[in-house]
């Protein structure tokens, strides 16, 4: 097919993302089980950080390659010519990259309408009052369904059923409520928004699954151990809620993007004997330090590399070969 300058340089960037994204894609599905054993050795805040920038690198690093390289090199050293044939492969490699996007910013749309759509529905039944262990005003919702969750990205609320707050004594429902405070402070809910967003390696296949599970378990963990903070009476406390909460009935499913004291009733019996074995150690926020430091610094000898004129003429040599 003949495309004009433009529009060849879109497809050659479209087409470029789909080729290192599903490579990268197939590496992190490979590496998923050393990546879990390496995680399980961390405390749960750093794992949950850790797989989460795995989740996120293929999707992160792909649009790093398109920016700092396909397309300078393209600008740069492409003839203005008015029009060029580009291969199949390429249009192919360019659709399906147009096809998975599309369904992670359709995903993305379907899930912060129903997230919105259950919050203004908790708003419209429910009002707000001052919980023992919670500063800001907390919706409480009257009904039948236990839940105690966080929802919302921008600004957060947290919203509880009639129930669990009749149910729970003073020093469970603060452990509860602190458990959801963490989230926020994690800013989990906008985490699930970018793991929506990332896309998958192919429109129709879901490869980082398993990924997402585990990050998904050690996010609680660390919420968690937020809550307790190593105090062994809260923990005995958190570990008591939890176990109520289940036994007043199965919890009504949420918004995606929206965070439940009780996520995954499977994991309920791992956090409730993790809970009882030792209290969980606070938190040390000075180790995300050299992490972030170390990131940084990884990221600029990166685009620096990219920068290079010999960098960019290899780079144009292969987006040569693949509009053929």
């Amino acid at each position: 097919m003949t495309l004009s300058y433009l529009l060849r340089l879109l497809c050659l960037c479209l087409a470029s993302f789909f080729l290192v994204h599903l490579a990268l894609g197939l590496a992190v599905s490979l590496l998923t089980p050393a990546a879990i054993r390496f995680a399980e050795r961390l405390r749960p805040r750093q794992a949950a950080g850790f797989l989460l920038a795995v989740r996120l690198f293929p999707w992160a690093f792909s649009v790093l390659v398109v920016i700092g390289l396909c397309t300078p090199s393209y600008l740069l050293l492409e003839p203005a010519a008015t029009q060029e044939e580009v291969g199949f492969a390429c249009l192919a490699a360019a659709l399906l990259c147009v096809a998975s996007i599309a369904r992670s910013a359709i995903r993305c749309v379907r899930a912060a309408r129903r997230s919105l759509g259950y919050i203004r529905y908790c708003q419209m039944v429910g009002r707000q009052e001052h919980l023992a262990g919670e500063s800001a005003p907390v919706w409480v919702v009257e009904g039948s369904a236990p839940f105690l969750v966080l929802a919302g990205i921008l600004h957060p609320r947290l919203i509880i059923s009639r129930p669990v707050v009749n149910a729970l004594p003073v020093r469970q429902l603060a452990a509860a409520l602190r458990h959801e405070q963490a989230h926020r402070l994690s800013r989990d809910n906008f985490k699930r928004l970018l793991l929506l967003l990332a896309p998958d390696m192919l429109p129709m296949w879901r490869g980082f699954v398993r990924l997402e599970r585990v990050w998904n378990r050690f996010a609680e963990w660390a919420a968690d151990d937020y809550a307790v903070a190593g105090d062994s009476q809260r923990s005995l406390s958190l570990a008591s809620a939890l176990v109520s909460v289940a036994r007043m009935g199965a919890c009504p499913q949420t918004a995606p993007l929206v965070t439940s004291l009780l996520a995954d009733n499977q994991d309920l019996a791992e956090r409730v004997e993790r809970l009882l074995r030792d209290a969980p150690v606070g938190l040390d926020e000075r180790r995300s330090v050299p992490v972030l430091v170390a990131g940084v610094a990884a990221s600029g000898l990166l685009l620096l590399l990219m920068l290079q004129p010999v960098t960019l003429t290899s780079v144009h040599r292969l987006l040569e070969q693949m509009t053929r």
